[in-house]
């Protein structure tokens, strides 16, 4: 355990903890965007004497910081007026009441609470999968298909007084289509992944221009086209009560830590369940989904580690840079520990900076700016062709907000070619 006195370790650390903040302070960059850089610079970094370790230290710490600090733009930015108050997600109904301060603390601690409580669930799960993937693989496409016609049976559409019971079904309709839609941009862009190229000679991924595109541009679109006006917060604590709180983690842990195993399951799919399975309070969904995107991002590393299979952009990058064996995997838990701590402590101690400085901000050239820099880096790693898959996937991403259904129906992108293979 020398290795952990190394200045340089520390370095790649605190760089990956930074680097966390500021994708998931910044609307619209991914820690992807991130990895993707780091490993078309990592030949370069090896010559300039980073190990593998020391630059998988960097994205595994980003990859945790990024799950605390992405919850203040959800929180503050694109804030919706009083008449769409009712649909929009429940960290923003609470900072629409002045309590955005109390709804980014609340997310920090379902965030801290789900590791701590997946830390435990650590060996259990690994043994049963370990026993028992081969069998599971058999029905992965079948699987990945139930929960594909569970989200869209899900989808119920934004509540307006005066519809027909019968309007949810337009809304699974569009579900339905919006996911067959992004799987068939998937299937395409994975079938021509060979048209990309680097003008910078850097190492093209696929991923960059898809979700860049679908999750990314589009939000920054749209947030340009909305007026944003972030009212007074007051400083508040928390007043969950410690029963439906700890249900909340431990539901966030639980579902965060089953949907890491399985292929083309993101957090934001884990939500749906953990939405459909939770009491109906802002606070209770909040923590929930909070600590499903932490403990998703500890278990994205396990799987890698018990079956070689990435199961978030970060494991794979992970996997690029070095294979994991039983010292490296309790080094890298040692440096989980740490980040969610520092974490959790800097998420809490700047919430209300954080509200400040937010409201402050021109968010309209903050939008335009991020969607500059992803268009320019998108040219840099994949070329031409992945501009046109990043145009693509932007139109697609601008389905959901504006038919007022889940996003999560466009990880079709990466479920339907998924099915396809297993099935």
């Amino acid at each position: 355990m020398l290795e952990f006195i190394d200045t340089t370790l520390a370095f790649c650390v605190i760089l990956g903890f930074v680097l966390g903040i500021i994708s998931g302070l910044t609307p619209g960059l991914h820690l992807n965007n991130f990895a993707s850089m780091l490993l078309a610079l990592s030949p370069q970094l090896i010559l300039l004497g980073f190990t593998p370790f020391q630059m998988a230290s960097i994205i595994l710490a980003a990859s945790i910081s990024q799950t605390f600090f992405d919850a203040i733009p959800a929180i503050f930015l694109g804030a919706p007026d009083s008449e769409t108050a009712l649909s929009v997600l429940p960290g923003q109904r609470l900072m629409l009441e002045g309590r955005g301060i109390e709804a980014v603390r609340l997310s920090a601690l379902g965030s801290a609470g789900s590791i701590a409580f997946s830390l435990f669930l650590v060996y259990p799960l690994s043994w049963i999968v370990s026993s028992y993937y081969e069998y599971f693989t058999k029905y992965v496409g079948i699987i990945l298909l139930g929960i594909a016609l569970m989200m869209i049976k899900s989808e119920r559409g934004p509540w307006i007084e005066g519809q027909g019971s019968l309007v949810h079904w337009k809304y699974r309709l569009i579900a339905a289509m919006l996911f067959l839609t992004s799987g068939l941009l998937g299937l395409f862009a994975f079938e021509h992944d060979g048209l990309l190229s680097s003008p910078l000679n850097l190492e093209p991924q696929v991923l960059l221009p898809l979700l860049s595109g679908i999750f990314g541009a589009s939000s920054l679109i749209l947030s340009l086209s909305t007026k944003v006006q972030i009212p007074k917060q007051t400083e508040s604590r928390i007043k969950m009560p410690a029963p439906s709180l700890i249900k909340a983690v431990l539901s966030g842990g639980l579902g965060g830590s089953l949907v890491a195993w399985i292929p083309g399951i993101s957090p934001s799919v884990a939500s749906i369940a953990t939405r459909l399975g939770s009491p109906g309070t802002a606070e209770e969904f909040l923590v929930s989904i909070a600590g499903v995107n932490s403990a998703n991002a500890l278990f994205s590393l396990v799987a890698l580690y018990v079956i070689d299979r990435p199961r978030s952009g970060a494991a794979a990058a992970i996997q690029e840079l070095m294979t994991l064996d039983e010292r490296t995997m309790a080094m890298m838990m040692v440096i989980v520990m740490m980040v969610v701590l520092a974490s959790y402590l800097a998420t809490v101690g700047t919430a209300d900076i954080a509200a400040r400085t937010i409201s402050r901000l021109n968010y309209t050239q903050l939008c335009v700016f991020v969607l500059v820099f992803l268009l320019v880096m998108t040219y840099a790693f994949t070329g031409i062709f992945g501009l046109f898959i990043f145009l693509l996937s932007t139109i697609v991403g601008l389905v959901a907000p504006v038919a007022g259904i889940h996003r999560t129906h466009a990880m079709g992108v990466l479920m339907l070619p998924l099915i396809v293979m297993y099935i």
